[in-house]
Formats: structure tokens, sequence, C-alpha cells
């Protein structure tokens, strides 16, 4: 018998992203974000979830797009330093180390040091609640070679992203390959 847990906002496991945006100024900030993911298939769109009192916030609405870094594994103590302060009041790149670099393609920054980045013009906002989902179309996504498999592909244990447990307040890193995705399932 299955225990009732409430009316919580628990899925296992999330991402953890650093979102990156410039502030009015021009400021390069990231901040640590887990409600978001993939959202569309095509156009490609991701999707992140703020509350309007994060400094990020009124930076998305006004430049109209943002970054996803991905963080690894050995970057968690940088990444939850940036979802315990703000960019208000703090220099996330200089206080971590982190080194910002200005996209090509939208108004936002990414972390240099993430192997993975994403790079999304904001084309929905959607008010939920707390929270605001906003959506960002996928102009581009930027790897370093170290982290792709042969064909250009990219390789989740040489990215060693870092996920959350929403509930425990838990990092983990990925574990093992299972097996493949629309194959596996065919020999039952």
């Amino acid at each position: 018998m299955k225990q009732s847990l409430g009316a919580v906002t628990l899925v296992y496991p999330t991402p953890v992203f650093l979102v990156g945006t410039y502030d009015k100024a021009g400021k390069p900030n990231i901040m640590t974000a887990s409600w978001g993911g993939i959202c569309c298939s095509r156009p490609p769109c991701v999707a992140v979830s703020l509350r309007k009192a994060t400094y990020s916030f009124a930076s998305i609405v006004e430049r109209k797009a943002f970054t996803i870094s991905i963080p690894s594994e050995n970057q968690a103590q940088k990444v939850d330093h940036c979802g315990l302060v703000s960019g208000l009041t703090t220099d996330k790149f200089a206080e971590t180390g982190l080194t910002p670099v200005r996209s090509d393609l939208v108004d936002a920054p990414y972390v240099k040091e993430c192997s993975l980045v994403v790079e999304c013009k904001l084309v929905h906002t959607f008010e939920l609640g707390l929270h605001t989902q906003f959506v960002g179309e996928v102009l581009d996504v930027k790897a370093d070679k170290e982290v792709l498999k042969a064909g250009g592909l990219v390789d989740v244990l040489k990215v060693k992203p870092l996920i959350f447990t929403p509930d425990t307040h838990e990092y983990y890193g990925v574990g093992r390959f299972i097996g493949r995705a629309f194959s596996m399932g065919e020999s039952i």
C-alpha cells in the first residue's frame, strides 16, 4: 500500500540549471533553478519557472532571453551558492570564480565552465501562482567537445549533470547506464 505524501512538488529527479540573464545595467547574473525542463520538440523549447521575487525574473521579462547552463557534479558548491544569494547585492560570477560568456544569439550570458549550455529566446510567459513559467525557444545548444560522443551526441556520463531532490533538498549525480530508450521495451 502506498502512503500519501500530499499535494507537493515532487518529481524525481529534477534538473539543476544555472539560468543566465543580464540586468538593466547589463551586469551578468546567474541563478540556480530546478523548476524546469523540456516542454516542446518542435520548435525546440525549454521552460523554467521562477518566483517574481527573484532578481532574474525582471531581467528575463525585459531582455526576452535567458540561457541555461548545465552544471556538473564538481560544481555543486558554487551552484548551491548561486541559489543562496541574490544578484541584486552579489556578483555571483565574481564570488564563484565562474566566467560569464556573452551569447551571440540571445541577450543573456552563459557559464563558460559548464560543458553544456542552452540559448533561449523568450516566447511564452505563464502565470501559474507563486511561480511564473518562462518558455524559451532553443536557438542553439553549445557543448564542449570533451563531452560529445561520436556523431556529435552528448555523453551524459561526461557532462555529469547535477540533479536535485525537491523534498530532501539534496544534490546527486547521474547513475549507471540501464538501456536504450525506444528499443529495450520492444522485447516484452
